[in-house]
């Protein structure tokens, strides 16, 4: 089973071939900037489509603090995603109050195991949405 740096290794030599459908769900990496080492830190994590241009993803770290990720995305949302062969820059931002509720659901459908880490949470698990930088888009 792939998990950690060994996972983001072979997603990125196959281009997802390998790592990208895991466990019966789907799986991208994102590069967030270390915000304290300023270093390039990759994470593979389950995600949902939104859209044409966006990602759903949980911070859950199965319900303990919040991922290291996440605190990284806090302090400069900018970020790298990979999505099977689909490399792109992204900006991050922490969905709303309204757009949330529905999100979670999805994320809960791609991962059934989002609803137990959030019972057994002291927070509320945030939903971050990873957006393409359309200027990428643009040739």
């Amino acid at each position: 089973m792939l998990f950690g740096a060994e996972h983001v290794q072979r997603y990125r030599e196959t281009d997802g071939r390998e790592g990208h459908d895991w466990q019966g769900t789907t799986v991208l990496i994102l590069t967030t900037t270390g915000r304290r080492s300023g270093e390039p830190r990759s994470t593979p994590l389950i995600y949902r489509p939104i859209g044409e241009q966006a990602y759903a993803i949980a911070a859950s770290n199965g319900g303990g603090d919040p991922p290291r990720w996440y605190l990284n995305l806090v302090d400069r949302p900018e970020a790298v995603v990979q999505v099977r062969d689909d490399e792109f820059p992204a900006r991050a931002r922490e969905a709303n109050a309204t757009d949330r509720p529905a999100l979670w659901d999805e994320l809960v459908a791609t991962w059934p195991a989002y609803a137990d880490y959030q019972a057994k949470a002291d927070r509320e698990i945030p939903v971050i949405l990873l957006e393409r930088d359309i200027a990428d888009a643009v040739d």
